[in-house]
């Protein structure tokens, strides 16, 4: 089984001013003149950390990180002003040209894969490749089986956490509940909203429960953004014109070499996102990976990714 690479340090970081709003977050690390490939983070809202540079080779591949908008280190922290799929999508594309990178390939997890899909299905010359782990389609039933009835059932405990903030009389509609709070001007309910959250999502993202990853996720100044952001988003339907976007604009695409990567178990991206994806995308390779959850670190993912990674660096 494939493992990370080594621990790297980013040869390069900065910041690009992309609207009177937002300072977007970048580094870049590995070999300067090598293959490039953006990482692009799950959330929305999650941010980069150091483990990400790990998915590639440094030896073969230019590694450029973002943090997305209102995520990690870019500013202003958790803002939810200007902030859609598609000022996302631009976004990649100023830093693509600030970077002075003519293509490059797109490594996505969760988010990561909506996001990577969005961005390539409107910029499809850019993209050499796509390797696309969890897939996430911002579609209703997706957002209802997580966020309302379906997950429920298999972690209850955990729901009912995540039920906590929410009174009866708002609990038909828990995403609007929530939203309502992570807005609130009193910072204790935005916080409590935000915590139970993220609580829920750390719970179940891998298929193994892991305390260490549970803390991470869930530390206030992370929690928050992921909770509001990842709120906000699901609220506008990813502000997608309708609810097979992604699936309905694919044959744009179908001439980048893919390869989809998820887990039978994962609950938070049923599996069932992958295989729609596939369907409509049979020119992709897709790999199930039979003893795994959502979570990229999980090591049947990780060894499917780095295989994948190391396959496109050496094409």
């Amino acid at each position: 089984m494939r493992t990370l690479y080594p621990e790297i340090e980013p040869y390069n970081t900065g910041f690009l001013k992309v609207d009177d709003v937002h300072n977007i977050y970048y580094e870049e690390s590995g070999n300067p003149k090598g293959k490039p490939v953006l990482f692009l983070h799950g959330g929305p809202g999650a941010g980069t950390d150091s483990k990400n540079r790990r998915f590639f080779d440094p030896a073969i591949y230019h590694i450029i990180l973002i943090d997305q908008r209102g995520a990690g280190k870019s500013t202003p922290h958790s803002s939810l002003i200007n902030n859609t799929t598609w000022d996302l999508v631009e976004d990649i594309e100023k830093i693509r040209k600030h970077l002075q990178i003519e293509s490059w390939v797109v490594f996505g997890g969760s988010w990561g894969s909506t996001l990577s899909l969005a961005y390539a299905e409107t910029h499809p010359g850019n993209v050499k490749a796509l390797i696309l782990r969890g897939i996430f389609l911002c579609r209703k039933k997706e957002l209802k089986w997580f966020y309302q009835e379906g997950a429920h059932f298999i972690f209850p405990d955990f729901f009912e956490k995540y039920l906590a903030p929410i009174p009866l009389e708002e609990r038909d509609d828990l995403i609007k509940a929530y939203y309502k709070r992570l807005n609130s001007e009193d910072p204790k309910i935005r916080q409590e909203a935000a915590k139970a959250w993220a609580s829920w999502e750390a719970s179940t993202l891998k298929l193994r429960y892991e305390p260490k990853l549970f803390e991470e996720f869930t530390e206030d100044f992370k929690a928050d953004a992921i909770a509001r952001i990842e709120c906000h988003y699901f609220t506008n339907a990813a502000f997608f014109k309708t609810d097979n976007f992604l699936l309905e604009n694919i044959d744009k695409i179908r001439h980048i070499p893919a390869v989809i990567i998820h887990g039978r178990y994962d609950v938070i991206c049923p599996f069932e996102s992958a295989w729609s994806l596939h369907k409509a995308f049979p020119e992709a390779t897709l790999e199930i990976i039979p003893d795994a959850g959502h979570s990229g670190s999980e090591v049947g993912i990780t060894d499917a990714l780095i295989r994948a990674t190391d396959h496109f660096g050496n094409l």
